[in-house]
């Protein structure tokens, strides 16, 4: 049986992993930033939680930190912007966690004049395994942790839609 790390290794490049640890730097960048705006006390209370289609999702346990991050919506995005100008942030949208909620996020702040482009941008599932080699759909069928399998497919989908579009 093979490993995880295994399946991982075939699934990326060397270059794929360096993209993935810069969109996990995003992720992780939140305290610093609300830091840097004077507002330390709401990264214990909000994270990010998406980029798709380049606006930032910030969702936020209770609407008066909600109010309180709308009042540095501007300054967040320049700040994001800044400091991931790769991932093509063109906007922020603040929303409240409510967990089995598709509730649609409010109050997106965004910057025109950029091209609305996101290389980190969500997938739509497609065939599970189209977008793997028989030998490594084999190794995700041996996975016995289905979320992790899900994960994995999920990210494979996500690979080779990009890698399609760079030849296009």
């Amino acid at each position: 049986m093979k490993t995880a790390g295994d399946v991982l290794s075939k699934l990326f490049d060397e270059g794929f992993v360096k993209k993935a640890h810069y969109y996990s730097k995003l992720f992780d960048s939140w305290q610093d930033i609300t830091e840097k705006n004077g507002i330390t006390a709401a990264s214990a209370h909000s994270c990010v939680k998406e980029l798709k289609n380049g606006i930032l999702y910030i969702e936020m346990d209770h609407p008066a930190w909600k109010q309180l991050l709308q009042t540095k919506q501007s300054k967040l995005l320049n700040d994001f912007r800044i400091r991931f100008p790769n991932m093509g942030i063109i906007g922020i949208s603040l929303m409240l966690g409510d967990p089995g909620s598709n509730k649609q996020p409010e109050n997106i702040v965004e910057t025109p004049d950029l091209k609305k482009t996101d290389p980190m941008r969500s997938v739509s599932p497609a065939s599970p395994h189209e977008n793997f080699s028989d030998s490594t759909a084999a190794d995700l069928e041996s996975i016995k942790d289905d979320e992790l399998k899900q994960k994995l497919i999920k990210l494979g989908q996500a690979i080779a839609e990009r890698e399609s579009a760079k030849t296009l």
